[in-house]
């Protein structure tokens, strides 16, 4: 039986997200919602899926199990309440919240009702991350001593006029809005950082808001993390996250298209690989998916939010508590200290790699 869900947000990642449910045999798309009158109309008439522009109704509607929400961060956290307390499925945009206390009120108040709360960290669904979570959590480089994170893109490149992703009230910003995903691929791997060493959030075009953040972070174990992303870099023409990562025994470089793994003879050498140089490309390691759009990524996680609601279990990756962390981690770099922080996860344990058109 089809899972009937609403999509609330129409701008890029609601639109992309619209799309790929249309296209999963698991869902039911039975509405949609935006502030914007013009575009749920638009989208209606050519979709034939109902328009609601008042969240309120649309929440009433008594055929509906799910919400996909992807308005401004800003807006997140009132909406999921909502929407959890009227007993539905929630997959949320990232990040989760502005707020890691928040975020981890919410993802208690989803577990206590049973329901499955995913977020939209996509990376964790991209095979090359995966595989390297699960090198790092087999043991294949021994004790971890140092990761760089990055992540680069053209995203401001000139002074705008404003919108909320140049408001800090609203979410928007590098760190919220750019350095969340390679922040969460760390808490994926390493938990949450014992503290941020040093931060420092600069401005190349924006008025309001950072374009750039380079932060030093201390994870548990003695592994250090240099942090460094600017979404204000031409030299790259899209979004472009790696981690170059350095272990006791050899070290390892990832990035959406390929891993290549160093591995030196001390080293406890997984299946398919061996002693010295090894690399995988995102074509070995990602399954295929029923529906393009963007990147496999993005309709697995989707798929995955299915398959837990169809099977009655928590989210299976990228659940509310796990966004709490990279909430907690990023208010950790904002205020360049530590945190008092509720007891952290440990990094996942390894486990297998686990879809009609248009739809932040």
């Amino acid at each position: 039986m089809q899972i009937k869900v609403a999509v609330v947000g129409l701008g890029k990642m609601g639109i992309s997200h619209l799309s790929i449910l249309n296209a999963l045999n698991a869902f039911d798309v039975v509405a949609m919602c935006d502030s914007s009158r013009m575009v749920g109309k638009i989208l209606e008439k050519y979709t034939g899926i109902a328009f609601v522009e008042d969240y309120d109704q649309l929440l009433a509607r008594p055929d509906l199990e799910a919400v996909v929400i992807s308005t401004p961060t800003a807006l997140h956290a009132a909406m999921v309440r909502k929407a959890l307390d009227r007993g539905l499925h929630v997959f949320c945009e990232k990040p989760l919240t502005l707020s890691g206390e928040q975020a981890s009120e919410l993802a208690s108040l989803a577990e206590s009702k049973g329901l499955v709360a995913q977020v939209g960290y996509h990376n964790r669904f991209i095979g090359t991350f995966h595989e390297a979570q699960q090198l790092i959590a087999g043991g294949a480089l021994g004790q971890i001593r140092h990761v760089l994170a990055e992540a680069y893109g053209p995203v401001v490149l000139r002074p705008s006029k404003a919108t909320w992703r140049s408001t800090p009230e609203q979410g928007g910003g590098c760190l919220y809005d750019y350095a969340a995903h390679p922040l969460n691929l760390l808490n994926w791997m390493f938990g949450v950082p014992e503290a941020c060493l040093s931060s420092d959030l600069k401005s190349t075009y924006s008025a309001q808001v950072e374009d750039e953040v380079y932060a030093m972070l201390r994870f548990p174990g003695a592994t250090s993390a240099h942090l460094s992303v600017n979404w204000s870099d031409p030299s790259v023409r899209k979004m472009t996250t790696r981690l170059s990562i350095w272990g006791e025994h050899g070290k390892l470089y990832v990035d959406r298209q390929e891993l290549q793994l160093f591995l030196d003879p001390g080293a406890t050498v997984p299946a398919d690989y061996e002693p010295g140089w090894n690399v995988k490309y995102i074509t070995d390691l990602t399954p295929p998916v029923s529906f393009y759009l963007r990147g496999e990524e993005y309709s697995a996680q989707l798929e995955s939010f299915g398959e837990a609601i169809a099977e009655k279990k928590a989210a299976k990756r990228n659940d509310f508590r796990s966004a709490a962390e990279t909430d907690l981690s990023i208010e950790m770099i904002r205020a360049g200290r530590v945190l008092n922080l509720p007891e952290a996860r440990a990094p996942e344990k390894p486990r297998p790699l686990l879809r009609r058109v248009f739809g932040r």
